[in-house]
C-alpha cells in the first residue's frame, strides 16, 4: 500500500479519528466572542441578544466561523445551520453565513432531544411516548408467547399513554 498525501480532515474510521478530529477544532473557542458549544462535529453558538449590539457581535461571530472554516477547509453545510429565537419577546433578526440567510427554526433536535423555543418539554414527551408505543406494538404483534409479565407492563404503559 502507497502513502498518500492529506491535505485536510481527519482520517474517517480510525482510533484516533476522533480525538485528532478534537485537536483539528481546538482553536475555534479562541475565535468566538460569544457562547460556544461543542460536540463531536455539531457546534453552537449563542449569546442573550437585548439591542442590536448583541445582534452584531452574534453576526460577527457567524462570519468568524466561516472565515475559520474557509482557512482550516472544513466548511460548514449552511443547509443544516439553523437559528432559534428563545422567548417570546426577543425581536427576530436574521443571521447569515456565506451570505446565505439561515433558516430559523420553532424547535430543533439536538443529541436526540427535541428544543422548542419556548423550552417546553411536551413535544418530546409526546415523540419520546409515541416512540415508545411503537416500540410496544411491535412486540406485540411479533412475540406469540408472552409471559403473563410482559403484557402487564404493555398495559401499564397502554395506561401512561392514555393519561398524557
Amino acid at each position: 500500500m502507497d502513502w498518500v498525501e492529506v491535505l485536510s480532515g481527519v482520517p474517517q474510521g480510525s482510533v484516533l479519528g476522533p480525538l485528532l478530529f478534537l485537536i483539528y477544532i481546538n482553536d475555534l473557542d479562541f475565535v468566538i466572542d460569544n457562547w460556544i458549544l461543542k460536540f463531536a462535529d455539531d457546534t453552537k453558538i449563542f449569546t442573550r441578544i437585548t439591542d442590536d449590539n448583541d445582534w452584531h457581535s452574534l453576526q460577527d461571530d457567524l462570519s468568524k466561523l466561516t472565515t475559520w472554516s474557509e482557512k482550516w477547509q472544513m466548511l460548514f453545510n449552511t443547509s443544516k445551520c439553523k437559528v432559534m429565537h428563545i422567548g417570546k419577546s426577543q425581536k427576530k433578526y436574521p443571521y447569515y453565513m456565506n451570505n446565505q440567510q439561515l433558516e430559523e427554526v420553532t424547535q430543533e433536535k439536538d443529541l436526540g432531544i427535541l428544543i422548542s423555543n419556548d423550552l417546553k418539554v411536551s413535544q418530546q414527551c409526546q415523540s419520546a411516548c409515541t416512540k415508545a408505543m411503537r416500540i410496544l406494538g411491535i412486540i406485540n404483534r411479533t412475540i406469540v408467547l408472552r409471559h403473563p409479565d410482559m403484557l402487564r407492563l404493555y398495559k401499564s404503559k397502554t395506561i401512561f399513554y392514555n393519561t398524557t
